[in-house]
């Protein structure tokens, strides 16, 4: 079996690499993206303007329903009861003083939960949500510490949490592999999304050793939880034989389907809702909480809400591991680089498909001769680990640009000529052209706007009082993504224009900004077009991560709008002055089509479905396969900026100003686009100075499970932040657009420890940088 998997994966393999150099050596034309989206140009005003969030006015009025807000009738509350042992299995679960409590309705069990299919684990098919693969209370194994073994209902929340608290259970515990350092040994090869975490061009081992100027240095990042404002929440209900969601969603799509496969009933059976997410980063994907509260909504007959706690968010719903980085660079007396290596080691379960993938920054980062990268991971028997904003290059790039710091103070060079000395022509690995990189402009905006020729190249040399003062840099990358699945619904009316999508909104503008788009794609004021998203009943299978939505949405878009046009010109016949044009001579404006080279020669929806005796016009538009992945390199970039001030008597560090100075082609919307930098930097900060899940390696259980013990930036630790932006489109993606919800948070964490050891002269190599690893 083991044997024909393999030889599966390799004739795949070598299939999907044949395909991968056709595309790369076509023509640009041939391509998504070959020739621009006409978007580029500014025509109607309305991409590039800063517009308030259409949805602003419902959440502060409090009117946006979220998961949690949903009434049903006859509804009940539901509380989990937790393991708290690592591996092993119950042996007795004494429910009877839980089920005699006031308003208990029922306790769910493994002994009388509905029997279920395990979870589809993520990637392993095209709607795959599941968060591990394990199943979901259909027996009496314990997987991790935290594994749900009973869920109580009752009339009221407080009258659930108190059953549960009454709820016994007995163990046989079994050896369980919780620490890193134990399982080190049983380390082994890793991949991310189907590819293998390990890339190799010449020999950097000997290129290192033959360089004139050496860094080596191992990085440490600890486990990371997810800590949206939002708790993670569903309300359920069995209605004539479908199962009707209304959930905190990042995959609306994906999760109907996956909830299908788990009850053994037709996906279009399964209503998943998600109209407002507060905060998701990649955990608001589907976890064992979706699948409880379904099974009880099942059990009891009647709806269910379910809300995690807090800590019940950390005991069920995975972060980001733990990482062990080696970086090593050689570089010549100018300071370029000939070698660099970067490799090491993370954590996973033998549940999901998760290792935290820290090499991928380095794949594009820089123009050395030789590169060796590596990710290999260990098994431990802990909850599952998941997708966190910018998984690996949040991680990877504070190695990577902290050794580049390291380098730079070897060479008696200053860190942002070093890293423009070593700006690659084409992609260093695939040796793709990109599709634009203008990250050394960024870098010179942003050195001037900071203030960086104030900075004292000599560590330790500048003070204020107690404080010492310094400042650092980093540069901060991540790829383009557009995922396949993308597919839109357009409907045109006499009054406007309405899209639907399975897209989501988290809170980063996504229905503003693409409300921006249709109405500049169309010729339409604002206020004539509507976007619906978040419903699995719409097309498409799109997943609101990895910094692609925009991308998958303009790219259906497009496609429903190229259909929009074809048939408008269809039936707008021998009396209007489109009569006889072809789809691609015609522009749109002022409500309506007009000759691309003959703008005069117009007329307007309204007029062309009035005369065709038309109400309206509705299609639907797939995009293409992703294929320009394979085409150019495409990513965007980041400049960050940091001064810090480190007291030197206390060890206390303040971060006092930042700038992020960024390359991600065109921007779409300026007032949203700068929230989602901004949010992205202070989660950078978070990472650098003081987040951390602390795990008991002996019994596997998550020990500061609040936002009382797991700390995360306030107002108090944040400063102003200042952001700009190239604004230069790239010119073979949707709009000229490219990803910007991740890239804020890449590069900060280096530009934080650089920041920190010019000031004070100590080099801080592991996360976080606390008062005590300062004094």
């Amino acid at each position: 079996m083991s044997i024909a998997k393999d030889a599966k994966g390799l004739i795949q393999g070598a299939a999907q690499g044949l395909m991968a150099k056709a595309v790369a050596l076509a023509p640009d034309a041939w391509v998504p993206g070959g020739v621009p989206d006409p978007l580029m140009g500014r025509q109607h005003g309305h991409v590039g303007r800063a517009v308030s969030r259409i949805d602003g006015p419902l959440k502060v009025s409090g009117t946006a329903r979220f998961a949690a807000e949903f009434p049903m009738e006859r509804m009940v509350f539901a509380a989990i009861v937790f393991s708290t042992i690592a591996k092993g299995r119950i042996v007795n679960l004494d429910t009877a003083r839980a089920q005699a409590a006031q308003g208990v309705v029922e306790v769910m069990t493994h002994h009388n939960a509905p029997r279920l299919s395990p979870p589809p684990v993520f990637m392993s098919n095209p709607k795959a949500a599941g968060g591990d693969n394990l199943p979901v209370m259909q027996d009496d194994r314990i997987h991790w510490n935290g594994q749900p073994v009973a869920v109580v209902l009752a009339e009221t929340q407080e009258q659930a949490n108190h059953a549960a608290s009454l709820i016994e259970a007995t163990y046989e515990t079994e050896p369980a592999i919780t620490a890193f350092d134990e399982a080190r040994s049983h380390a082994r090869p890793s991949e991310f999304m189907g590819e293998p975490l390990h890339d190799e061009k010449g020999k950097a081992e000997a290129a290192l050793s033959a360089s004139a100027i050496r860094i080596d240095a191992t990085y440490r990042t600890p486990r990371h939880n997810h800590n949206a404002i939002e708790l993670h929440a569903v309300t359920v209900a069995w209605q004539d034989g479908a199962l009707r969601l209304h959930d905190a969603s990042q995959l609306v799509s994906h999760t109907a389907w996956s909830l299908g496969q788990i009850f053994g009933i037709p996906e279009d059976k399964v209503l998943v809702t998600s109209p407002y997410v507060g905060g998701g980063f990649g955990g608001k994907c589907m976890w064992q909480h979706h699948v409880l509260a379904a099974a009880a909504a099942k059990l009891c007959g009647r709806p269910v809400r379910l809300v995690l706690s807090r800590e019940g968010v950390y005991r069920l719903v995975g972060g980001r591991s733990l990482t062990e980085q080696q970086v090593s660079l050689g570089a010549d007396a100018d300071g370029r680089l000939k070698a660099l290596i970067h490799r090491g080691l993370t954590a996973k379960t033998p549940s999901n498909v998760m290792p935290e993938p820290f090499i991928l920054a380095s794949r594009s980062a820089y123009a050395a001769e030789a590169i060796e990268l590596d990710v290999h991971s260990v098994e431990l028997d802990l909850l599952a680990n998941t997708f966190m904003r910018a998984p690996g290059e949040s991680v990877g790039t504070f190695a990577l640009e902290s050794a580049m710091d390291e380098l730079a103070e070897a060479l008696a060079l200053d860190p942002i000529e070093l890293r423009i000395r070593n700006e690659p022509d084409v992609d260093p690995l695939s040796g793709l052209p990109f599709s634009s990189r203008r990250i050394v402009d960024a870098w010179r905006a942003g050195a001037e706007a900071f203030g960086w020729s104030r900075r004292s190249p000599m560590a330790g040399s500048r003070r204020e009082g107690e404080w010492l003062v310094g400042m650092g840099c980093a540069t901060g990358t991540y790829p383009y993504y557009r995922m396949p699945g993308g597919a839109a619904r357009l409907t045109l009316t006499p009054r406007g224009a309405s899209v639907g999508i399975a897209a989501h909104e988290m809170g980063m503008g996504t229905a503003t900004a693409q409300v921006q788009v249709t109405a500049e794609r169309l010729g339409l004021p604002i206020d004539a077009v509507d976007f619906h998203y978040g419903d699995s009943r719409l097309p498409g299978t799109v997943l609101a991560g990895g910094s692609q939505q925009t991308a998958a949405i303009g790219a259906a878009v497009i496609a429903a709008h190229r259909l929009l046009i074809k048939e408008l010109l269809d039936i707008v016949g021998n009396d209007s002055p489109l009569a006889g044009v072809k789809p691609d001579d015609v522009a749109c404006r002022d409500a309506g089509l007009c000759v691309r080279d003959e703008p005069e020669r117009h007329e307007t929806y309204a007029s062309i479905l009035a005369r065709a005796g038309r109400a309206s016009i509705e299609v639907t538009g797939e995009g293409p396969l992703p294929l320009e992945l394979m085409h150019w390199s495409m990513h965007s970039h980041a400049a960050m900026f940091c001064e810090v001030k480190v007291n030197a008597i206390t060890g206390e560090p303040r971060v006092t100003r930042f700038l992020g100075s960024f390359d991600c082609g065109r921007i779409l919307n300026p007032k949203t686009a700068a929230s989602q930098f901004r949010g992205g930097i202070i989660m950078g900060l978070g990472l650098a100075l003081m987040e951390e899940t602390q795990v008991d390696e002996r019994n596997g259980r998550v020990m500061n499970p609040s936002l009382s013990e797991y700390h995360v930036p306030v107002h108090m630790d944040v400063p102003e932040i200042d952001v700009i932006w190239t604004d230069i489109p790239d010119p073979h993606t949707p709009m000229g657009a490219r990803g910007i919800g991740e890239i804020g948070i890449t590069g900060t964490a280096a530009a934080v420890a650089n920041a920190i050891y010019n000031a004070t002269g100590k080099r801080v190599r592991d996360l976080p940088i606390t008062l005590d690893k300062l004094l």
